[in-house]
């Protein structure tokens, strides 16, 4: 196997059309969902063009872009401090195991850690994901005793 090279920078408009067929494919692969194309785009667009609504990063493998990742903040009026969440992370298929989803892990908890106003990371992970949990737990996250719930509006 050759050696590669991974980077992350943060996300720019010009990766709207990645980023958002990323998420298809994620929302296909883990929830077997179909996202509305539209507005997958529109809302990745949004993002981009507000860090207030989240910044996105893409990893890079010899210069192709390989992975990407958002990071979205909570206030905690407990803590008087930000939690930042990690969202929608994919990785393609053929970057898997090769240290894509580690790049952009690290770039989120070494800018977590340098803020002094962030408390934490948090994400959330498909219930049946196995393979996602035990990844999770090998960079030193742990399960919280929280459930989600959720009501559409």
């Amino acid at each position: 196997m050759t050696q590669t090279s991974c980077s992350v920078r943060p996300a720019s408009v010009s990766d709207t059309e990645f980023i958002a067929a990323a998420n298809a494919k994620m929302a296909q692969e883990t929830e077997d969902l179909a996202l509305d194309a539209a507005v997958l785009t529109a809302g990745v667009r949004a993002a981009l063009e507000d860090p207030a609504k989240g910044r996105y990063f893409v990893a890079e493998l010899d210069g192709a872009a390989a992975g990407c990742l958002l990071l979205t903040t909570e206030w905690s009026d407990w803590r008087n401090a930000w939690f930042w969440w990690i969202q929608s992370v994919y990785v393609d298929p053929a970057a898997r195991r090769r240290g894509v989803f580690r790049a952009l892990f690290d770039t989120a908890k070494t800018s977590a850690t340098g803020a002094e106003d962030v408390c934490g990371l948090r994400l959330y992970v498909e219930q049946d994901n196995e393979r996602a949990m035990r990844t999770y737990e090998g960079l030193g996250m742990s399960q919280t005793h929280y459930r989600m719930y959720e009501l559409g509006c």
